[in-house]
């Protein structure tokens, strides 16, 4: 089962390289703000028309009436780290099924950036495939526009159809490699803003798409005839953290996210073999490529053998486990005492490596009940305060040693005082502490690399490699 889970995520992953894998047909793609107005609308076999749209936003609308609604009516208080929530729509969004059936349509949608992007299909399609998409789209409006907002879809409403004209050929995926469409589609600039903006024909500058002149490589995410007077590459290995511990510290859920994001700046066609160390971390876990990696190669001697393109891409995304609680970066010990007035507080923060890197940009969050009118809140290390809009501890700790004896443990002791008669019951339910951090030159997995050769080519590049361990979700409840 967990050989055929792996070719099948791999197949998903490589859709691009597969006839057979390619969805079957995508009708209409819209970009939807948060209030459901259309931004973007596109079509290549037919006009599906914005009732579709409205159908879709219908049902949004009903499933935040229902998830919303809690007992008697009432609805719940909604908990979240950041001061601002988001609203109720965007909220049932992230929950709401990536894929809606309907009587006519098949909806297919993401939600980034606060943004709805809405493929409708009428025929079957892979589902998997449709959503994969959408996010490389929406990954390659990112590079172009730095971030995405409906501020910038407006601004760049001209680049934007370009490149879905790019993207997609009658509806089926056809340039998606992000450095051959900066070669025919230039990203904004200020000159380009200008000349489109005093062009006698409207169009402009960004409305003109060039194509590749010349010899063109057979290869096709990488150009032919690529120059540096300096030939070097970066490689970040970046790892997201994904942890929820008890209140006994065992683990619940503890998993790795890594990807490797290069970029290249090597002249001419050269082929790398990049060896990793204590990759077989990776054996148990999934792991996807960039198309331009030879995938039968690494299976058989586990070394990453590609024709790089050329600048900024993800060469590897990965997922693994951690082997158990020993293995994780940070712990945090919470104690709470209840009373029938309010109640005492501790958490104490210990880094568990046990070499020279700090934790870094540490911060610690945990919503109290709204019978919890005021606290008072000391700490060691950092700054410490109550949110009563959020009702929130908000501990900003900073960076922490690995060394405590010299700067001390991060200690954080709060007072609560509460109102009404249940204030003991309330605070005696489930907690949830959450912590955001940052560790610099350390892989929570163990994996490194180790050393890169180059073929076809008779320079030796300068390799520039960094680690960083992050937070994506650090939860404690007790």
């Amino acid at each position: 089962m967990d050989t055929f889970c792996y070719v099948y995520f791999r197949c998903l992953i490589e859709w691009p390289k597969h006839e057979w894998l390619q969805p079957s047909m995508i009708d209409s793609l819209f970009i939807l703000d948060g209030l459901g107005n259309v931004i973007i609308e596109k079509h290549w076999r037919t006009v599906v028309p914005r009732s579709a749209v409205q159908q879709f936003w219908d049902l949004l609308n009903a499933k935040v009436s229902n998830d919303t609604i809690g007992e008697n009516g009432v609805r719940p208080p909604t908990q979240l780290i950041a001061a601002r929530p988001l609203p109720s729509s965007l909220v049932a969004a992230q929950e709401l099924e990536p894929v809606l059936v309907t009587d006519r349509y098949f909806f297919l949608h993401i939600l980034r950036s606060g943004l709805y992007f809405l493929a409708v299909v009428h025929d079957e399609a892979p589902p998997l495939s449709v959503l994969h998409f959408l996010h490389r789209a929406v990954d390659i409006m990112q590079e172009y526009f730095g971030i995405i907002s409906e501020i910038t879809i407006k601004e760049n409403f001209v680049i934007v159809y370009e490149l879905l004209e790019e993207l997609l050929d009658y509806g089926r995926p056809h340039m998606i490699e992000p450095n051959i469409l900066r070669s025919m589609i230039p990203p904004p600039s200020i000159m380009a803003t200008v000349m489109n903006a005093v062009s006698l024909s409207g169009v402009g500058t960004s409305g003109m798409i060039k194509y590749p002149s010349g010899p063109t490589s057979s290869i096709p995410w990488r150009s032919s005839g690529i120059k540096y007077t300096k030939n070097e590459i970066y490689f970040d290995l970046v790892e997201d953290l994904h942890v929820i511990l008890d209140k006994s510290s065992q683990v619940v859920v503890a998993d790795i996210q890594g990807q490797v994001l290069c970029t290249c700046r090597l002249s001419g066609m050269p082929d790398l073999m990049l060896r990793l160390v204590n990759g077989k971390s990776l054996e148990d876990g999934m792991t996807s490529f960039h198309p331009c990696v030879r995938s039968n190669r690494y299976e058989k001697e586990r070394s990453i053998s590609f024709v790089p393109p050329d600048g900024p891409f993800t060469l590897m995304t990965y997922c693994t486990n951690i082997a158990g609680p020993q293995f994780l970066p940070l712990v945090v010990r919470p104690q709470l005492i209840a009373t029938k007035q309010g109640g005492k507080l501790e958490i104490s923060v210990q880094p568990r490596y046990t070499s020279t890197k700090a934790v870094e940009a540490l911060f610690i969050a945990m919503a109290l009940p709204t019978c919890i009118k005021s606290v008072s809140i000391t700490s060691t290390i950092g700054q410490a305060s109550f949110d009563q809009i959020s009702q929130q501890i908000k501990w900003s700790v900073g960076k922490v040693s690995p060394d405590v004896s010299g700067s001390g443990l991060p200690l954080l002791s709060a007072t609560l005082y509460g109102e009404g008669s249940n204030v003991e019951e309330e605070l005696s339910k489930m907690h949830t502490i959450f912590a955001d951090f940052q560790i610099s030159a350390v892989s929570a997995s163990g994996l490194r690399i180790d050393a890169l050769h180059v073929e076809n080519e008779g320079y030796k590049p300068f390799k520039g490699v960094r680690y960083i361990t992050r937070s994506a979700r650090y939860q404690i409840r007790f």
